[in-house]
């Protein structure tokens, strides 16, 4: 299995009907998070903020750009306080780092504290985007996965069970694929993360694993290599 792994979830992967997050959602999640620690597994997650707000849907309110990445950024330190608070509450030790300092909340992100956390055995949420305006959370995934030398990107997608090449949903003759390989994701063009994310992947050799987190028990077994999803590497399996 995987050893140290980062999760990408989305903000919308923690909200319900209508909510900015739902507590049911944040509690399933937590449990199943504990029993992948308690696997020996060290683990970290980079969370997104769109369940609150986007930094390209803040530009059509009429936002400037930076500001409303700005914004974004603190949408995901939100959503990484709430995961924090969900693990904690059934004892799992967690650390949040932030990219931008708001040292009353949060550690400021330093890359040795986080892969020390690791190594205790603590779960790492990091929170804050890059710090810099213009750069995804995927990027963020990306560069913080690179940073602690992590084995994995477990992608998390609401609903998705992998990649395919059209919109399942729109396109009912969309094929799935089970593995690609990041060149794959660049000529055919398929949109699982930004270029710039799918190049730090290829140049650090990480392996991507795409699945649907709405299904219990999926994150362990994408750990475990068994998971019914796609996984994308750089030379290909």
């Amino acid at each position: 299995m995987y050893k140290r792994v980062l999760l990408k979830l989305s903000g919308e992967a923690l909200s319900g009907h209508g909510n900015n997050f739902d507590p049911e959602v944040l509690s399933n999640l937590a449990h199943e998070l504990k029993e992948i620690q308690e696997m020996g597994v060290e683990l970290a997650i980079v969370v997104g903020g769109g369940n609150f707000i986007r930094g390209k849907m803040a530009e059509t309110m009429g936002i400037e750009r930076v500001q409303a990445d700005h914004m974004g950024m603190l949408a995901t330190i939100i959503n990484a306080l709430a995961v924090q608070s969900a693990l904690e509450q059934i004892d799992v030790p967690t650390r949040v780092q932030t990219a931008v300092e708001i040292n009353r909340v949060a550690e400021p992100f330093i890359v040795r504290k986080a892969i020390r956390h690791l190594e205790k055995g603590r779960i790492v949420i990091f929170g804050g985007g890059t710090g810099s305006p213009y750069f995804s959370t995927d990027t963020t995934a990306a560069l913080r996965a690179s940073e602690i030398r992590a084995d994995v990107i477990l992608m998390a997608k609401n609903g998705v069970d992998g990649v395919y090449s059209a919109d399942p949903k729109k396109d009912p003759n969309a094929v799935k694929y089970d593995s690609l390989t990041y060149m794959d994701l660049i000529s055919k063009n398929l949109q699982v993360m930004d270029t710039t994310a799918t190049s730090m992947c290829m140049d650090n050799n990480i392996d991507l694993v795409v699945f649907n987190m709405n299904e219990r028990g999926n994150i362990k077994k994408a750990i475990l290599q068994t998971v019914e999803g796609t996984t994308i590497t750089k030379e290909g399996k």
